[in-house]
Order: C-alpha cells, then sequence, then structure tokens
C-alpha cells in the first residue's frame, strides 16, 4: 500500500493559474482535492501503461503526525478503480 501527502497543494495551484486564481480557487474549492485529481489521472494512466490494477483514493482526514505515525478520520472525496480492458 502507497500513502501519498501532497504537502505543497496551494503552490501547485498558484503557479498553474497564478496567485489570483488560487485565491478564487481557495474560496470555491479546496487546492488539494484539486491537486489530488490531477495526480489520480495521471497516476491512473500511467498504471494502465504498466499493466497495474489499483483503487486510487482521494480522503479527507489522514495526516502524518509526528514519528511515524498516521491519523486516519476518513471521507473519501474520490475514488478510482483502474483496471485493464481487454484489447
Amino acid at each position: 500500500m502507497l500513502i501519498i501527502e501532497v504537502t505543497n497543494a496551494r503552490e501547485v495551484v498558484r503557479k498553474e493559474i497564478g496567485q489570483l486564481g488560487a485565491r478564487l480557487i481557495g474560496k470555491v474549492s479546496d487546492a488539494e482535492s484539486q491537486v489530488e485529481k490531477a495526480l489520480i489521472h495521471e497516476m491512473e494512466t500511467a498504471f494502465q501503461e504498466f499493466g497495474i490494477e489499483a483503487r486510487i483514493l482521494s480522503v479527507k482526514g489522514p495526516r502524518l503526525g509526528e514519528g511515524d505515525s498516521l491519523q486516519i478520520p476518513l471521507h473519501i472525496r474520490e475514488h478510482r478503480d483502474v483496471t485493464l480492458s481487454d484489447e
């Protein structure tokens, strides 16, 4: 199992759409979920190219704690099953 924590979502959004856009996005949407959605799309494409089937979840709540601890109140924002199509 892999756990990936995006630690600079705001900076990524700011870089992609500019500072004003990032402020507006922050009022309407969550920068973290936007970056996670883009990552899920890229991971899905890469997994399919490598023949990997997976379940990718974007969840709100878990945080890395001090040391090696993980705090896990879960709220699933997005879910995608990656499967291989028979060609």
